[in-house]
């Protein structure tokens, strides 16, 4: 039997605590599938789970083509052991978190982001491991479950604030919670009354040009008028006088 050289050995070390935390997390990953209520996160934990289980095998077998032995050694391995043992006291502790359902599920997706992140860390650094060492096959294996790890955690920090509202609607009553739609129809009464303001401004400026506009046409035909009549006054002052000294002159 080959002997295990210090970089193998410490890649088996590195996959076999991967290995326990994944097994772990399946259990965990069952409770939390039976708690949860709400069709698109239970889903996404279903195939979570999925994903978990391969990427357990897939560590099993890596572990044995480098030189780990089988599943019976596995075990033997520090922590994996404990690791089992911890995630089997977890699923039904879980199931007893929080009062109400939302709330429930709240702290399941905080526990699975935790989880995640945790992972997503231990992957990228069997994958920087296994470069240094030149195990590509270990590296590419270690990135693809990290990429599974990240996908997760961004779904989970998308789910939290829909849960944690959830949870304020089960338990906060409608009087002491601020919603958007409030504050939309606030903006919305708001920008109403504003462009009310404005069409009346506007209609008082139009109806103040139209006012002015009929004050000059007043006072221009006033104008009109008062020349008119005093042009007249003026023709017939001189029609008088033509006719008088026409008279005058007849006497004479």
């Amino acid at each position: 039997m080959t002997e295990t050289t210090a970089s193998q050995a410490k890649l088996i070390q590195y996959l076999s605590e991967a290995y326990s935390k994944e097994k772990e997390l399946e259990t965990a990953l069952e409770a939390h599938i039976g708690m949860t209520t709400r069709m698109p996160y239970k889903k996404r934990l279903r195939e979570h789970l999925t994903e978990t289980k391969r990427h357990a095998r897939n560590l099993e077998s890596r572990i044995k083509k480098i030189g780990g032995g089988g599943p019976q050694l596995l075990d033997k391995i520090a922590g994996t052991v404990a690791g089992q043992a911890k995630s089997l006291a977890k699923g039904p502790a879980h199931m007893i978190r929080g009062a109400g359902e939302a709330e429930k599920m709240l702290k399941n997706a905080k526990t699975e982001y935790w989880n995640e992140h945790e992972e997503i860390a231990t992957y990228t650094a069997i994958e920087t491991l296994a470069e240094q060492v030149g195990d590509k096959d270990t590296a590419k294996l270690a990135r693809e479950i990290r990429r599974d790890e990240e996908r997760m955690a961004k779904f989970l920090a998308a789910q939290i604030p829909v849960l944690t509202k959830a949870v304020a609607q089960e338990e906060i009553p409608a009087s002491e919670r601020s919603t958007g739609r409030s504050g939309s129809r606030r903006r919305s009464s708001s920008r109403r009354s504003s462009s009310n303001g404005s069409r009346a401004s506007s209609s008082r400026s139009s109806g103040a040009k139209a006012s002015s506009s009929r004050a000059k046409k007043s006072s221009s035909n006033g104008s009109r008028g008062r020349s008119s009549s005093s042009s007249r006054s003026s023709r017939s002052k001189s029609s008088s006088g033509s006719r008088s000294r026409s008279r005058s002159g007849s006497r004479s």
